[in-house]
Formats: C-alpha cells, structure tokens, sequence
C-alpha cells in the first residue's frame, strides 16, 4: 500500500517552488534551458526498455558487501532506481518520497529495492545516512551499469572545461575521475533477469511515481507466488 499523500512529484515540486522564490529569474530560466537542452539530446533509443534481459552484475553497497544481482533474484524481483549523487538536491527530494511511498510498498510485496548512483560508497554513504534509507545503496563507480542501461549522460566538452575552470565539476563531485551521470530511472527486473518496466527521465525534475512500480510490480508476485505454492491441487 503506498502511503497516503506523499508523491516523488510533489516533493520535486515543492523544491522547484523554493528555487522560484529564491533564485533570481535569470537563474531559473537558465536551470529551465539546461534541462530542456538535455532531454532534447537524450538518445532515447538507446534507453533500457521492457523486455530487455539484463546481464549479471554485482556492485559495491555503500556500507559495505555487496549487492548481487542474481543473489537477490533468487528471492524476488528487483526494482532499481537510478539517481545521480549525494547531494543532487532533486536526488535529496526524491529519494524520500521513494523511502516513505515505495520501500514499505515493496517490502510488503517481498520484493527487492535498490537505489544506484555512479559516486563512489565514500561520498556516496552520506546520503543513506542522512535521509535513513533502509534499502541498499549500491555505486556503480565504473558507470557500466548505467551504460548498459543506456541511460548515462554527460556534459559537453565546452561545459566539461567550464566546470574545470570554476575549480572542479562532475568528475570531482563523483570522485571516480568520470563525467557521466544517469538519467533519473526505474527498473524492474524479474526473476528471469527480464526487465518488465522501465522508465526514464532526462528532465532529473520529473521521476518515476511509486504507484506505477508498485503496479508494475505486482503483475510479477502473484505469478512468482504459484510458482512455489506447495499447497495440494
């Protein structure tokens, strides 16, 4: 069951309300420009999509261990959300709505829930600390996830070299010498390794709602539940 009132959008909306109010207008605009720049550059046909089988992989959880893909299919499906690093404000808006609406959801249902971002654990912790996030936090340090995905992207060199010159950039902030970012994305993976659903954002001010992977993810449990039902027929 979702948690009455609380929405991914609502949170995200009520940051861009404080940005309105704070911010000079010029600002605002230009914030505007460059996410509209970057979801008109998204190669969208590159993007996960249903139906896609996703190969094995294993990453390191931010507070220790880690966190195997197979391993955890062998209980449940999975449900993973991309977001970009520890202090994204629209990362800190969202993440929890995520933690409130859907971790109790899935949690109800058995089923698995990660959140992946391509900063590495030592920067990464602080963000699951700070907003008492009980599902794992894995760095996908290497971006090969979020490739494989389709779903990396990066500022241009002209933007890459402003970032330098204003004394470090995205690179710096990620800490694994790297420009790429995620596009804001959810994926469900079943048991199979086959993707179900999936949905991205390059506008990192829109996400994913909890209820339409709760939806998604609740075609998946009735099926996996027959599937090991022992009761008599």
């Amino acid at each position: 069951m979702i948690a009455s009132g609380v929405t991914v959008q609502g949170n995200l909306d009520a940051l861009q309300e404080q940005r309105n109010r704070e911010w000079p207008p010029e600002q605002v605009a230009a914030h505007k420009k460059w996410r509209e720049s970057i979801e008109a550059a998204a190669e969208r046909d590159q993007f996960v999509k249903v139906g896609d089988v996703v190969e094995p992989f294993t990453l390191p959880e931010v507070d220790g261990g880690e966190v195997d893909l197979l391993e955890l299919l062998a209980t449940a499906p999975v449900v993973l959300i991309f977001f970009r690093f520890e202090s994204c404000p629209a990362c800190n808006a969202a993440l929890p709505a995520y933690r409130d609406a859907l971790a109790p959801a899935l949690n109800e249902l058995g089923v698995h829930l990660v959140a992946v971002s391509p900063q590495v654990p030592g920067r990464l912790i602080a963000i699951k600390h700070r907003l008492g996030i009980e599902f794992p936090v894995a760095s996908d340090q290497e971006t090969r996830l979020i490739h494989a995905f389709g779903v990396a992207f990066a500022p241009d060199e002209e933007e890459q070299e402003r970032q330098r010159r204003d004394g470090g950039g995205i690179a710096e902030l990620l800490g694994n010498g790297k420009w790429e970012l995620p596009h804001p994305t959810v994926v469900v993976i079943d048991q199979l390794r086959v993707v179900r659903f999936a949905d991205v954002h390059p506008d990192w001010m829109v996400r994913t709602e909890a209820d339409a992977v709760v939806q998604a993810v609740s075609a998946l449990v009735p099926a996996r539940s027959r599937a090991v039902d022992p009761s008599p027929r």
